[in-house]
């Protein structure tokens, strides 16, 4: 039965891809349904995939070898990833309505938009499943790299100017991170000669080189993380992908370089290098790093997916410095991976659902503004810590890193909660000064309260081992929940300078902007230099021409000698003749 349920979590968003195809073709564009019930159930399987019980498949037929499995790790994760695509599904299905209602009145434009999103939408669900469930190299980055590619269609989807330099920009780190990706895997395979992500992980663990294969998976993967220097797809595609696109990038997608990072990464291993100890702590800078600047330059955003996407890079940061202890102090780390598992799946659901809610705030329900505006602040307050399944997720790190007496830690990921309380507010600010009246539809704000729910309750649907998620102590209440007031007044202080104060707002994308203008210096300094190179060829041909006519010119003169000297031929052999027996006369007589 589990056997069955795995051939169907992984072919059945495939088949429905070819399903839309097959519609594509065989029905009238009037009566064409982009998003079907069929559509809807792609990520079904996956969901009742994760409650089946742990399992393990060895396949020798696949590639080099294969291996999928089901264990304490990725059952979870596999639960809320499918969740929040089968929600965010149901939320596309309300979303699209009035665009699928012009498509059906004969726009183009509209019909070829809905249909290259139908068709890979569940392409991208089947990547992200495949690499939760891979043990093996080839079965992890053919997941991957699906998902990445195929998601690009997602970011594109509106076809605005905005749309089109937040997918370019998406692509460009994905290409470099899969190179990076693909790099680190096969040095790592060709130092143990295993096809297995064990393997890797040893290669890592063991080899001379084994930094070096860490610094290239951290970084490709890295990518989707949202590593700082790495990031700058996240605020540039948000705001201009549609919502259910931004929940699942947001949500599922960014947690696939999370997750890569585990399997990879030796953390908790005993007796690491000190090269490797020494990438921990970079990583740890460089997660707090993301998780601190991330907040301060996301507070000034005025879109409030830009804000969310800074939020979630500032999650991610901190996800990135708990990940960096399993290499810094690995003692830490099987007391924490139950609470960064929790962490990720409670902030995947709440990040869903503060994305689907900014399609909420455009089209608001014809319901009382004030239970409206409560609703969309509960996944805020509980992604900062406060309250429900965010309280009991931050306890759930917290307490690990308590027990190894790394308060250090403890008290920067504490301030770095502070921006978060910061940043959702401002995004709820930004909706409340952006939202607009004329109804949802029932999809919408349906999958927007169920992820909400979802979100809420996490340790209660998530299957973790026992005793994973405890509730905190009384006594530690206090410590959990002040970041938040302390985030509202840090907002009203930002929005009282700003209101007195003139201030620009920077750009969403921060490094993307020095960058573009660096590489478009760059590529116009190469393009002059090739203009200049153009200029020097066309003069040495010039030359060269020149210096061919006149060698031509003495050839055809030469030739013409050869002429005159044919016809005298013989006189002057006869004078020559002449001339050599004067000469033996001459030299007879002395």
């Amino acid at each position: 039965m589990i056997t069955l349920l795995l051939v169907l979590a992984l072919g059945w968003p495939l088949c429905v891809s070819a399903l839309c195809v097959w519609q594509a073709y065989r029905t009238p564009v009037a009566r064409r349904r982009y998003f079907s019930c069929w559509w809807l159930s792609a990520a079904w399987p996956a969901l009742l995939l994760a409650y089946a019980g742990e399992a393990q498949w060895e396949m020798d037929a696949w590639m080099l070898g294969g291996r999928w499995s089901l264990d304490a790790l990725s059952r979870p994760w596999l639960a809320f990833t499918a969740l929040l695509w089968s929600l965010a599904a149901v939320h596309a299905r309300g979303y699209f309505a009035r665009e699928q209602a012009r498509a059906q009145t004969g726009d183009g434009a509209a019909e070829r938009r809905l249909l290259r999103l139908a068709l890979l939408w569940p392409v991208t669900l089947s990547g992200n499943l495949l690499l939760i469930i891979a043990q093996d190299i080839a079965s992890f980055y053919l997941g991957f790299a699906l998902m990445t590619f195929a998601a690009y269609a997602l970011v594109v989807h509106n076809g605005t100017a905005d749309a089109k330099l937040g997918a370019r920009a998406y692509l460009i780190l994905a290409v470099l991170g899969e190179g990076m990706i693909l790099g680190g895997l096969l040095w790592a395979a060709g130092a143990t000669q295993s096809v297995m992500l064990e393997g890797v992980r040893e290669a890592v663990a063991t080899s001379e080189h084994g930094a070096a294969m860490a610094a290239l998976l951290w970084l490709g993967l890295g990518v989707k993380a949202g590593v700082i220097g790495l990031h700058v797809w996240l605020p540039l595609a948000h705001p201009a992908a549609p919502a259910p696109a931004s929940a699942v990038l947001s949500g599922a997608m960014i947690k696939a370089g999370l997750l890569g990072w585990i399997y990879v990464l030796p953390l908790g291993e005993a007796s690491l290098s000190p090269a490797l100890t020494q990438l921990g702590n970079i990583m740890l800078i460089a997660g707090l790093a993301a998780a601190f600047g991330a907040a301060l330059y996301g507070v000034w955003q005025r879109h409030p997916k830009a804000v969310l996407a800074y939020s979630s890079i500032s999650q991610m940061g901190m996800l990135t410095a708990m990940v960096a202890m399993g290499l810094a102090a690995p003692e830490v780390w099987p007391l924490l991976l139950p609470g960064v598992v929790l962490f990720a799946a409670h902030h995947a659901l709440a990040k869903g659902a503060l994305f689907m809610g900014t399609s909420i705030s455009e089209h608001m329900p014809r319901w009382s503004p004030v239970v409206i505006w409560m609703l969309l602040a509960l996944p805020a307050l509980s992604l900062t810590g406060a309250f429900a399944g965010g309280l009991i997720s931050k306890w759930s790190v917290k307490s690990a890193l308590y027990d190894m007496h790394h308060e250090t830690l403890i008290s920067l990921l504490t301030w770095a909660a502070v921006g978060t309380s910061a940043l959702v507010s401002v995004s709820l600010w930004r909706q409340w000064q952006q939202r607009s009246a004329g109804g949802s539809h029932p999809g919408q704000w349906g999958a927007w309260l169920a992820a909400l729910v979802a979100a809420l309750i996490t340790p209660l649907w998530l299957p973790l081992p026992e005793g994973s998620a405890v509730v905190p102590p009384l006594k530690e209440w206090t410590s959990l929940m002040w970041p938040l007031p302390a985030g509202v007044l840090v907002v009203a202080f930002g929005w009282l300078v700003t209101r007195y104060g003139r201030l620009a707002t920077p750009p969403a994308g921060d490094l993307w902007w020095p960058c573009a203008w660096l590489g478009c210096h760059v590529l116009n300094g190469v393009r002059r230099a090739g203009l200049g190179l153009g200029t020097v060829k066309a003069r040495c041909v010039d030359i060269a021409l020149a210096v061919e006519a006149r060698a031509m010119k003495l050839v055809t003169q030469l030739t013409a000698m050869e002429g005159w000297m044919r016809h005298h031929t013989s006189g002057l052999m006869m004078a020559l003749a002449v001339m050599l027996a004067l000469l033996l006369l001459w030299e007879g007589a002395s």
